[in-house]
């Protein structure tokens, strides 16, 4: 076929349909939306009152709660992208979504896992640095300092999406257009492509694993370095002070990269009820609970949002 006829062949497939969970019983359309629907504005009001309470608090403009500000507006970006067509999918039978939206989607998509895993290195790092390096922490890790680490990671997450993007744009799409996932990502557009698609999914593997490794081989050096420092000190009681405040940190980590890694390794596999399950369970389960875990276990932020609550009360009453 020459040249010409694969390059009109490659622009058939005008939209795709997003299956969702592809064994789901049509009774269970309306209660799996409104489940989604619920996690949705839970992760939204979460993540939304963390950055409110950083904005309107001036004792919280410190570099640990500029990283966790990162992550929730990262968090929210994330849901508001991924969600509310698979919601739509379920809850108004609207599952189908144009050719460019859905690689539009698939590139935020990969976009925020790739931010999420940079703000994670830069967690470990702050705590490597405010334990292991205390005397040279508050020049190292200046609000600063950590701003434009910040914006650099925004900047640059972008990059190896689009890598994988440009090897997806090369693929012709000319026949199947359902998508056996709840949104577009990487994997269930390339393997509707009519072309052999192996060497786009090997390279956006690499890419996968690179991003994914790299920040946990980091994560990893840095609490094992921590965990050195601490049990250097001979004091029990700051032995302890010093593993509660990177408890709070290594739980977020370990929910976001664990099941990562066991998704990605069986990234071959078709996609079954099981699989998409699991990665709707990664990718939702930080955003919905870092909130949470930030009120539970930080003792700054719950006073912060203590006071802030009763101020709301007092003017409620006032009023």
């Amino acid at each position: 076929m020459s040249q010409e006829g694969n390059e009109t062949r490659a622009f058939v497939v005008t939209e795709f349909f997003i299956m969702g969970f592809p064994g789901l019983l049509p009774k269970y359309y309306s209660l799996t939306a409104a489940l989604l629907f619920c996690i949705y504005i839970a992760v939204i009001t979460g993540n939304s009152l963390v950055v409110v309470l950083f904005v309107i608090e001036r004792s919280l403009h410190k570099p640990m709660y500029i990283i966790m500000l990162s992550l929730s507006l990262s968090d929210i970006g994330f849901c508001t992208v991924a969600l509310p067509k698979v919601i739509s999918r379920y809850w108004f039978n609207d599952g189908y979504i144009s050719f460019y939206v859905c690689l539009f989607q698939r590139q935020l998509i990969h976009y925020f896992g790739t931010l999420n895993c940079l703000i994670m290195m830069l967690m470990a790092l702050d705590r490597y640095l405010a334990i292991c390096h205390p005397l040279r922490y508050p020049v190292l890790m200046t609000n600063r300092s950590m701003g434009l680490l910040i914006w650099f990671s925004w900047v640059t997450a972008m990059i190896l999406p689009t890598i994988t993007l440009t090897q997806t744009l090369k693929l012709p799409f000319c026949g199947p257009n359902i998508i056996a996932q709840c949104f577009c990502d990487n994997t269930s557009i390339n393997q509707l492509a009519c072309a052999d698609a192996s060497n786009a999914n090997f390279i956006a593997f690499c890419l996968i694993m690179f991003v994914l490794l790299v920040p946990f081989a980091f994560i990893i050096f840095s609490y094992a370095s921590i965990l050195v420092s601490v049990l250097q000190i001979a004091n029990a009681k700051g032995r302890l002070k010093a593993f509660s405040t990177c408890a709070t940190q290594l739980t977020i980590i370990s929910i976001f990269f664990v099941p990562r890694f066991v998704v990605f390794s069986s990234n071959n596999l078709p996609n079954s009820n099981e699989k998409i399950a699991l990665v709707m369970f990664y990718s939702l389960l930080p955003p919905l609970t870092n909130p949470f875990i930030y009120f539970i276990r930080i003792r700054e932020i719950r006073q912060v949002f203590l006071k802030f609550c009763t101020q709301r009360i007092l003017i409620n009453l006032k009023g």
